[in-house]
């Protein structure tokens, strides 16, 4: 489902990235694909320095879809950043990947907080956001980091996902997986 980012797979990505459903919401916009291969360069080299945890999207035969990124990285936490291309669009294919970003982020990389820093107007991912039992609105509770975020004017909502809440849910997810399990054995 997710793999290191690298070169190969930027045609692809780069295609589907150019939607105009998918592209006002990508953080580092490439006009061309050499622009998309320079700054897909940049991500790797920045993830080598520590600075962002980024991954390409897979889908069930392996083709890139999109990516998901941990951005700004700094004392354990960092920013969410994902797009998927429109194809790929409703079919579940974000919050599995999300699911599988966190459980790496907190349980390989020790990461303690995400954050998602989302435009009021993307509808879409405030809904997606909604969905996560572990995601916190953090307008109020992170007030000077909205703030930050927010600097220009309130364009975004702050939300935060912290590694407790997150492992918490992941926890009663499988003892629920376990306890199915055992009434389909019985």
């Amino acid at each position: 489902m997710l793999k290191k980012r690298d070169l190969q797979d930027c045609q692809a990505l780069y295609e589907l990235m150019m939607h105009p459903d998918v592209f006002p919401f990508i953080r580092h916009k490439a006009h061309s694909y050499e622009e998309f291969l320079f700054v897909t360069k940049q991500t790797i080299e920045a993830e080598e320095h520590g600075e962002v945890i980024s991954r390409t999207i897979l889908d069930e035969w392996g083709n890139p879809i999109g990516t998901i990124n941990l951005f700004d990285v700094e004392d354990q936490a960092g920013f969410l950043g994902t797009w998927l291309g429109k194809p790929f669009h409703g079919k579940g294919y974000n919050q599995a990947a999300k699911e599988a970003f966190f459980n790496e982020l907190f349980f390989e990389l020790n990461i303690e907080r995400i954050f998602m820093r989302i435009r009021k107007v993307n509808i879409r991912s405030i809904k997606a956001a909604e969905k996560l039992p572990y995601a916190v609105l953090a307008n109020e509770t992170r007030q000077s980091l909205y703030n930050e975020v927010n600097e220009n004017s309130h364009v975004y909502d702050l939300y935060e996902i912290p590694k407790d809440l997150y492992t918490l849910h992941y926890l009663r997810h499988e003892q629920e997986v376990h306890e199915d399990h055992q009434l389909k054995e019985a």
